[in-house]
């Protein structure tokens, strides 16, 4: 389980170092999960080597628009967000609840088969979800108990940005772009020439436990700090910036913009941004039979409050039937009232709903200008 301790002392190793870490991962038991290219994106499979990450790939990203790229050198991270997030493995798409016959019913959370994932490199904004997702399905009243037992037994290897994309916002969120509290080792990739190495720290004593199986160095003090300096210049270059105003307030006082319909004429309530979201946890369950009427199966599935069903009340429609409805609440609730029910934003600034949005609608922009119409 990874754990919320702040690292203490740094370690050096090379890419030798980066492919053993892998390796007793999986020897160890774990399902060791990372960045990869398939399909010309970089998107989060399992590996089964180090030699699976994108190495020497790198992404240009803008509004509605994604594009891997090759570099002209061999990082293994030097890229920004893909179109997928860590929530896939914690808080599935798609999920059996339970089945049955007319012999009786058997519970599908029950005999779910829980991996132990290792996350390698998780960036700073997917780990602040991976704590949002926490804190709305693990910590509240009633956790979400398939949730509690995937995110118990992970381990997470963090990688501090040094090379923000185009769309990435973190560091007005907060969230970035040094990976925060919740790792169990944090790497910072430095490039020298053809030479990659990784300034590693250690967040959990089970991440001591792996580095002292791997081989590895005392970072020296030059090295602890050109990875800080990078990590802070990468700061001061986001591509993109919220306002620095109290967004809640600024979205109750906005209720009744004119912007609203102005954004509905270019949103298709596709529900694309609340897909690639990293923190939407929004579902719905659904019932199915087979032909025979022998079998019958509930399953959960992710949903998006931009379905002209997500607010349908039996007898009385819809509640949200506009496009300018649905916008406002998405955006009103991801930065406006989930302060109110989980005392933290729900958006980490990582920029996928704005490049994976079809027509290129930027949350940023939109907040931008509500805060100079204000």
């Amino acid at each position: 389980m990874s754990g919320h301790g702040e690292a203490s002392g740094a370690a050096s190793f090379g890419t030798a170092g980066l492919h053993r870490l892998v390796e007793i991962l999986i020897e160890r038991g774990y399902r060791v999960i990372g960045p990869t290219l398939r399909d010309n994106a970089i998107v989060l499979d399992q590996l089964q080597s180090a030699a699976d990450l994108p190495r020497g790939w790198g992404v240009e990203v803008d509004p509605g628009h994604y594009r891997v790229r090759r570099r002209d050198d061999d990082a293994a991270f030097g890229h920004s967000a893909g179109p997928q997030s860590w929530k896939q493995f914690l808080h599935p798409a798609r999920r059996r609840l339970w089945g049955g016959t007319r012999d009786g019913f058997n519970d599908g959370e029950a005999e779910e088969e829980i991996p132990r994932y290792a996350f390698l490199g998780v960036r700073g904004c997917d780990l602040a979800a991976i704590a949002t997702l926490d804190r709305v399905l693990g910590r509240g009243e009633f956790p979400d108990g398939s949730f509690v037992r995937r995110h118990r037994q992970i381990f997470v290897i963090a990688v501090n940005c040094t090379e923000p994309g185009g769309l990435c916002f973190c560091a007005s969120m907060g969230t970035g772009p040094a990976a925060g509290p919740g790792y169990d080792l944090a790497l910072t990739e430095r490039l020298d020439g053809d030479d990659v190495t990784y300034v590693v720290e250690v967040g959990t004593p089970e991440g001591a436990a792996i580095l002292a199986a791997l081989p590895h160095r005392t970072a020296d003090d030059a090295e602890v700090d050109s990875a800080r300096a990078a990590v802070q210049a990468a700061s001061q270059r986001m591509g993109r910036q919220m306002p620095e105003v109290n967004l809640r307030d600024l979205l109750v006082r906005s209720r009744e913009s004119p912007q609203w319909d102005e954004v509905a004429s270019r949103c298709l309530t596709c529900g694309n941004c609340t897909m690639v979201c990293p923190t939407c946890f929004c579902t719905s369950t659904e019932d199915v039979s087979d032909l025979t009427g022998e079998h019958a199966e509930r399953w959960l599935h992710w949903a998006s409050c931009f379905e002209p069903d997500f607010t349908y009340i039996h007898g009385g429609g819809s509640v949200r039937q506009s496009g300018a409805s649905r916008y406002r609440h998405w955006l009103t609730h991801k930065l406006g009232t989930w302060h109110d029910q989980f005392d933290m934003s729900g958006c980490v600034g990582c920029g996928r709903c704005i490049a994976w949005c079809p027509t290129g609608i930027d949350i940023t922009e939109e907040m931008n200008k509500m805060a100079r119409d204000d």
